[in-house]
């Protein structure tokens, strides 16, 4: 017999469903707030961002950003503090004067839903960009970063916003990476995974990419041949690792080339984030 879901599972699909049929255009603050909040604290799942395609952007610059951003927005918690300093309350009239729902809470309630030690008092609610594998067009001229089951989302989220400075085409997030619309991700990337084209793949899915596309694929390992000897095709993707695990087997049994960064002997390794900062300034095309 098919798993009945949960009620709580049922209750927020519900609240997703409510919140998904407002419109941009309904100004001033919300009188009912929970439905927002409850919403808010349920996206801190992975299933729920997964099921009900939106994510949350905590703290004033990650929701500035997202404002300047083409994603669309569903809503916004404010919290009492928001208006404490002056690019607080500058974010509120920007909230108010776009359209945006907004959801008053107390201090409280909001750090029911916040991720962060010292919540600023601003949390907003984003659908999730439809990006896709098999729409995605490669240039002639390629960087793509790969993403092997690296777990730490301040890494991922560093990665992210490097790639997007350093003129990356795409970032990919391979099975066991954590999830690019988390919290915390979302934050460390200051943004950038508004506008830069990330998403998540399977191997199968860059099987098939790499067959239509022609696209090298490199690995990140310190057992690899020096990068300084080695040349850099026009398509390239870039696999790096898991922060302690390193390249994962079906990661291994695809790749072309290992590739090294050329480091001190007293030093074992770097962070994957700037790893992978050093490579893709290096592979600038």
């Amino acid at each position: 017999m098919p798993r009945q879901p949960e009620f709580g599972s049922l209750l927020s699909l519900s609240v997703g469903r409510q919140l998904l049929g407002k419109t941009h255009s309904r100004r001033g603050t919300n009188r009912n707030p929970l439905k927002l909040l409850t919403l808010a604290r349920d996206l801190r799942r992975r299933k729920a961002r997964e099921r009900l395609e939106l994510f949350a952007a905590e703290g004033v610059r990650a929701v500035e950003e997202l404002l300047r951003s083409p994603l669309r927005v569903r809503g916004v918690l404010i919290a009492p503090q928001l208006a404490d300093a002056p690019r607080g309350a500058a974010l509120i009239g920007t909230l108010r004067a776009s359209g945006v729902e907004i959801a008053e809470v107390s201090a409280l309630e909001f750090a029911s839903t916040a991720e962060t030690d010292s919540p600023q008092g601003v949390l907003a609610i984003a659908e999730i960009p439809d990006r896709r594998l098999e729409t995605f067009v490669v240039p002639p001229t390629a960087r793509i970063v790969l993403l092997d089951a690296v777990q730490d989302p301040g890494n991922v989220g560093t990665i992210l916003r490097t790639a997007a400075a350093l003129g990356a085409t795409a970032a990919f997030a391979m099975p066991g990476t954590v999830d690019i619309w988390n919290a915390k991700v979302v934050r460390s990337s200051m943004g950038a995974s508004f506008h830069f084209p990330a998403l998540a793949a399977t191997w199968a899915d860059v099987d098939a990419l790499r067959a239509r596309e022609q696209i090298a694929l490199w690995g990140a390992d310190a057992n690899g041949m020096s990068l300084e000897t080695l040349s850099a095709p026009p398509r390239l993707a870039l696999v790096v690792g898991n922060e302690g695990a390193g390249l994962s087997d079906d990661a291994k049994s695809r790749i072309d080339t290992l590739a090294a960064l050329p480091i001190a002997a007293v030093v074992e390794s770097l962070n994957v984030a700037v790893a992978t900062g050093i490579f893709l300034y290096q592979l600038r095309s």
